[in-house]
């Protein structure tokens, strides 16, 4: 009979120190790892760049330190060892033992909203000004079904999107919505 797997409530915040051009960063080790698609999420956003003269897109890590791992500790732990160019992140002005890490469920519904829009930007919450943080909404229907967060308002702008947050990582994103599927939240 198989052990079972432990169930994992939160995702640990990694961070990688290998450099941003390296060849072979640690989020692609990790990637490539068996069992670990599900468990894994990196923020990534589209990069152009220009190889042999021609002009190419790829997706780049948002923040090329920044992996989340739904694991045990004690499984991250062993990681680690395996993977010299990771380490946990620690929250600022804690102690060493205060690692970084996410709800499972905060972590499905930015994971969510991330991975079903096509174009996704990224910011810390200080980067957006009080102004632009509009109502509470809940979207109804199409691929961002449930999903809840602040409507992000710019003034002119035709486009309407969802702003997304990680407060224990500082981290947000903004994904394009459709007006039809928008309910105002109280």
């Amino acid at each position: 009979m198989e052990s079972e797997k432990p169930k994992v409530d939160r995702w640990l915040v990694l961070r990688d120190l290998s450099r941003p051009n390296a060849k072979n960063p640690a989020y692609k080790a990790l990637q490539s790892m068996p069992g670990m698609e599900e468990d894994l999420f990196i923020p990534m956003k589209r990069q152009a760049y220009v190889q042999g003269g021609k002009r190419l897109v790829r997706e780049v890590p948002y923040m090329y330190d920044l992996i989340f791992v739904r694991r045990t500790r004690e499984e991250l732990d062993m990681l680690l060892v395996k993977l010299p160019g990771l380490q946990y992140r620690y929250r600022r002005g804690c102690k060493i033992t205060d690692t970084l890490s996410v709800a499972d469920a905060e972590m499905s519904r930015f994971k969510k909203a991330v991975e079903s829009a096509d174009i996704v930007e990224y910011f810390t919450p200080a980067e957006v000004p009080l102004e632009l943080y509009g109502k509470k909404i809940r979207i109804v229907g199409g691929k961002l079904d449930g999903i809840t967060g602040r409507l992000m308002t710019k003034q002119g702008s035709k486009v309407k999107r969802l702003i997304i947050d990680l407060e224990e990582c500082n981290l947000s994103a903004a994904v394009q919505v459709e007006s039809e599927y928008i309910q105002v939240l109280k």
